[in-house]
């Protein structure tokens, strides 16, 4: 066992190995791939073949590995590659199940082909097309932005459907050639590696799925391990995916925070530089006319133009009236306030107007009202006195903040589905072959023994089933399975044992039963091998009844042992008859065929004392009947008790058959035996008057088989 487990691993071992290959060949053709695309600027990308070669030929686990990592390492060469993982994770999982080896020789192979083009054109065109859009916009190079107009134009469509339109059709053409390109792989690997490449991951002898799909639909009591498992990896992953990317937003947020009050610090201190605080008073006063006022709006400007996500730039002189205007720059979106006008203060500045109006700095402030969403930094102007004459403000536009975050926690989520995808079948791929699969295989051969007959040979096969798993998954599994493999043993052995034991008891019951029967066959002198013949053609009866479909309820395989194991007491009454009446050669008298008539009320009551005394032997209950009613006549003119039809046990019209049979055709020292065909007249004669018509035509319909017994038990003459 330890030598076959050995080889196992190890062949697992190179099965791996060629897996990794495989995986980093399929990685090198899909940056290949990128490389070209990326160096040519081809509208195509051809970064998918290797991870569509890598799922048809070793399976969706390898696949997606190929197409994760290919993402990953795509960053280098186009650092967009890692937030389209998910879709090329789709793409393998796609082609696992549309042209992997399993399908391959699939008489709809065609029409898989096309599905397979079109699944991933849809993939990569238009699941592709919508990622772009909503992370970048539209793409503005002359190839999209002509072929945008183009199908704008001839299908009257808006921009934004034109974009997915144009993208879907060059997927198209991008996943054809792939397609045909790994076709053609396909075509030209042999048979015989295409096997050995194939990733199925078994710790064990493979099972056929049908075997474990039957044990799946088994009712079961609660949720099946795999679902549990599961469940528990996919709450665990997206719990950590969440707490991770509400951390990250939240860092992000505020670094961002941050980095806008530093820009726009940084902009009203520049923009503070610019005054000239000795002129304040004459700007407001005299406006533009004054000398210096529009070098000194033109310094602003440039101040505005050239810091990013700055918006506004104004300078304002804060009066306890409201804000009077000193610079106000016109803009896209308003036209500035005349110097001199007076700007009412905002509702969010009204905790820092004290502050402002004795001239001290205060922190950046950020509001959200008629303006938009801004974060102002004020920065005050002093005059050579100290005093502030002024403050230089600048505004930035915070709606681009929550434009960045929603775009990072996209690419978050992005991200997160490529390895969270990866992960899922990487823990559902171990959890399978390494617990459900040996699990369900162990039940299942377990179950079928459980519930196998009892004979040895179908036990020995159920259990060598059991031992031919050889589940090697080098852990508690496998452990299990080995405490299954040595109690299953042990229990075979001692059912052995306590089926040996009850078959030896089983023989000294018949032993003891065919000794009591010989003792009282005994005292009569004619009877000869009788006991042997009536239990024979009892059983003759018994099973060409069930041949023919006659009272299945009844004749069971116990129920068929019981009547012949017992059959040989049909006439232990005898033995309390007297000699003179038993042997007597002539005719009884009608008083001694009264008394010869009470052997079998007198055979039950022994019978019935038996089965008191040993409780559970179901043959007892049919020997009693045997004893009781084997006289009784289907017409009712039998005894003791003339019972007719189906009130007679059915028992004793099958003995009533045989030894009436067995009584005819043998000698006794009042008679002749009757020949045989004459016999066979009489039972077919007194078949629906004597005997039950479906017992005697089943005792007919097997006179080849009657004959052989006559032959084996034929008496000797001279006894």
């Amino acid at each position: 066992m330890d030598k076959t487990l050995k080889k196992k691993r190890q062949r697992s071992t190179r099965r791996l190995g060629m897996m990794l290959m495989l995986v980093i060949g399929g990685i090198i053709l899909n940056l290949l791939g990128t490389l070209v695309q990326t160096h040519f600027e081809l509208p195509i990308y051809l970064d998918t073949i290797g991870t569509v070669t890598v799922a048809a030929l070793s399976g969706i686990v390898p696949g997606i590995l190929t197409a994760f990592i290919s993402s990953a390492l795509g960053t280098f060469i186009n650092d967009e590659n890692i937030f389209y993982s998910v879709l090329n994770i789709m793409i393998a999982v796609a082609a696992a199940y549309l042209i992997s080896r399993r399908s391959a020789n699939s008489k709809r192979k065609p029409l898989r082909v096309v599905s397979l083009i079109l699944i991933l054109s849809v993939i990569g065109g238009v699941f592709g097309s919508l990622i772009t859009f909503e992370l970048y916009g539209m793409p503005s190079d002359a190839f999209s932005v002509n072929a945008r107009a183009w199908c704008a134009q001839a299908f009257g469509a808006s921009p934004f459907v034109a974009h997915i339109l144009v993208n879907w059709a060059v997927d198209l053409v991008d996943k054809t050639i792939t397609v045909l390109v790994v076709l053609l792989f396909l075509h030209l690997i042999p048979e015989r590696y295409k096997r050995v490449m194939w990733f199925h991951g078994w710790r064990q002898t493979p099972v056929p799925r049908e075997e474990l799909k039957r044990k799946k639909s088994r009712d079961l009591a609660g949720i099946p391990v795999g679902t549990k498992l599961a469940l528990i990896l996919i709450i665990t992953s997206v719990s950590i995916a969440l707490a991770m990317t509400w951390v990250s937003s939240a860092v992000f947020s505020n670094y961002s925070q941050e980095e806008s009050k530093d820009t726009v610090m940084g902009a009203a201190g520049l923009a503070a530089d610019a005054i000239d605080p000795e002129m304040v008073d004459r700007y407001i006063e005299e406006g533009e006319d004054v000398p210096g006022y529009k070098e000194t709006k033109a310094r602003l400007t440039q101040i505005r133009d050239r810091i990013p996500k700055l918006q506004y730039v104004y300078v304002y002189q804060i009066r306890e009236d409201g804000c009077h205007v000193v610079f106000d720059l016109d803009t896209k979106e308003l036209v500035g306030e005349s110097p001199g006008a007076v700007v009412p203060f905002d509702e969010g500045f009204k905790d820092d107007i004290p502050d402002l109006l004795a001239g001290r700095p205060i922190e950046p402030i950020e509001t959200d009202d008629t303006y938009g969403w801004l974060l102002s930094a004020y920065q005050p102007v002093y005059d050579k006195t100290g005093k502030c004459v002024c403050y230089a403000a600048a505004d930035i536009s915070m709606d681009h903040l929550r434009d960045y975050e929603q775009k990072f926690i996209l690419r978050e989520v992005l991200i997160f589905l490529g390895f969270f995808l990866l992960i899922c079948a990487i823990g559902q791929h171990i959890s399978r072959y390494h617990i459900i699969y040996p699990i369900l295989s162990i039940t299942s051969r377990v179950s079928d023994f459980a519930f196998s007959d009892t004979n040895e040979e179908e036990i020995d096969n159920n259990m060598a089933r059991v031992r031919d798993l050889k589940i090697n998954t080098g852990d508690e599994v496998e452990d299990l399975y080995s405490a299954v493999c040595k109690m299953g043993t042990d229990s075979i052995d001692y059912l052995k044992s306590i089926q040996r034991q009850a078959d030896t008891i089983a023989q000294m019951e018949h032993g003891l039963v065919m000794v009591m029967a010989d003792i009282v066959e005994g005292r009569d002198s004619d009877t000869g091998h009788h006991i042997q013949r009536t239990a024979a053609y009892a059983r003759i009866i018994m099973d060409k009844l069930r041949e023919k479909g006659y009272y299945t309820d009844q004749l069971t395989d116990q129920y068929i042992s019981n009547v012949e194991q017992s059959a040989p007491l049909h006439d232990l009454g005898k033995i309390n008859i007297s000699d003179v009446i038993l042997n007597k050669p002539g005719k009884l008298t009608d008083e001694e065929f009264e008394i010869m008539k009470t052997h079998t009320v007198e055979g039950g009551k022994i019978l019935e004392k038996a089965a008191q005394k040993v409780q559970g032997e179901s043959y007892l209950e049919e020997a009693i009947n045997l004893a009781d009613y084997h006289h009784e006549k289907w017409n009712g003119r039998g005894y003791p008790e003339g019972l007719s039809g189906e009130d007679i046990p059915l028992s004793a019209r099958i003995m009533a058959v045989a030894d009436v049979f067995d009584a005819l055709t043998s000698k006794r020292v009042y008679k002749d035996a009757m020949p045989f065909d004459k016999a066979v007249s009489i039972i077919r004669e007194d078949a629906g008057s004597h005997f039950d018509p479906l017992c005697a035509e089943a005792f007919l319909d097997s006179l080849d088989r009657v004959r052989d017994v006559m032959e084996e038990f034929k008496d000797d003459d001279t006894e």
